[in-house]
């Protein structure tokens, strides 16, 4: 054969088609009743049924940023698909919504099949978590655009909430209280600071198959922990409870993603003896192998706490142990006070999370 084509040109076909018919097969079983035409169409078709008087669509998008490198580093795919799932149905829940749907779109310089087996069986284990059907996405073969093995990866999600429950952090008051629910470690927030700090390849101190002293299994193991999906345990908390505000707690840490909810003339006074007791050990050892302050700890991670619930006080013991049920660490971190004369009406939003020491 002479000449120029496609496959020459480092984009195969066929070997797009044979994994575009396995990623339909990996599906199939974890569509809901819903999806009349999903993954290998132009298009996913969703009817949603009438479950809803006023229903409103919600829709996020994320990736989980360079934790990919960190699974190329470790060979190791079989989770971060979790990951981009968590990243998206977690904010979609943060207001109130049930996922619904989800795509995908990885892009690569050649085609892996393994790789992106790996990836979909996460995105579908991910699904199944949060009650949402994975129903089309993108897998594009990009030669000379992605080297050195390099991939990206993007997730979309959209859910529905009924209007009258929408969760926006308006009818947050006075004395209520703030739950903090804990994370399964690092997420997918930060991991450049992380690969930096920690991994030998990157300029660290250890390797990713060692175990530092204070971690229960080695460093890759422990950097690939999923982000823990958070939507049945909330979402059957809202049914019982009156939340006011909820935050997913992801780059920019508390005081960035709590001042997305808070509103104008009030703040969060979260309590440090708190927050500490829920700081998760490969946190500490960030923080003590970086020589990292304090202020950067808190605006960088998770630091143990993957989600927030903000409702009122008298409910607010109630539902920690609700959650607890549910098989979550949960416990109260702060109230909502009012915004102090001192601090003036030009205050910025990140400044109304005020980190105190003691109970309040």
């Amino acid at each position: 054969m002479t000449g120029n084509s496609y496959r020459k040109a480092g984009v195969d076909v066929d070997k797009g088609n044979k994994i575009a018919e396995n990623i339909k097969e990996l599906t199939s079983s974890e569509a809901s009743g819903h999806v009349i035409s999903g993954v290998g169409g132009f298009g996913a078709l969703f009817q949603p049924k009438g479950e809803y008087n006023d229903p409103v669509y919600i829709a996020a998008t994320d990736g989980v940023g360079t934790k990919l490198k960190l699974a190329r580093l470790a060979n190791k795919f079989d989770t971060i698909g979790i990951d981009l799932v968590a990243m998206c149905v977690n904010d979609v829940l943060a207001q109130g919504g049930q996922p619904l749907i989800f795509l995908d779109y990885l892009a690569m310089d050649s085609l892996e099949e393994d790789l992106i087996q790996d990836i979909i069986q996460g995105i579908v284990a991910g699904c199944h978590q949060s009650d949402c059907s994975l129903v089309g996405g993108e897998t594009a073969e990009m030669p000379g655009f992605y080297q050195n093995g390099l991939f990206d990866l993007a997730g979309f999600c959209v859910g529905v909430v009924e209007k009258d429950n929408i969760v926006d952090g308006s009818s947050i008051k006075e004395t209520d209280q703030v739950i903090g629910i804990s994370s399964s470690g690092v997420h997918s927030n930060g991991l450049s600071l992380v690969r930096k700090t920690l991994i030998k390849e990157e300029g660290g101190q250890y390797e990713l198959d060692e175990t530092p002293s204070n971690l229960e299994t080695n460093l890759g193991e422990e950097l690939l922990k999923p982000t823990k999906i958070y939507v049945k345990p909330v979402l059957s908390l809202m049914e019982k409870f009156s939340v006011a505000g909820m935050a997913h707690i992801t780059g920019g840490g508390l005081p960035d993603n709590l001042s997305r909810i808070v509103p104008d003339n009030l703040s969060f006074s979260l309590d440090l003896q708190k927050l500490q007791k829920m700081v998760l050990p490969v946190f500490s050892l960030i923080q003590t192998t970086g020589d990292i302050p304090d202020h950067d700890m808190w605006r960088t991670f998770n630091m143990g706490i993957g989600f927030t619930v903000v409702l009122p006080a008298e409910e607010a013991q109630q539902a920690c142990e609700f959650l607890r049920e549910q098989g979550e660490k949960a416990e109260i971190i702060g109230t909502v006070e009012q915004l102090s004369q001192q601090q003036g009406d030009g205050v910025q939003s990140g400044e109304r999370v005020m980190f105190v020491n003691g109970d309040k």
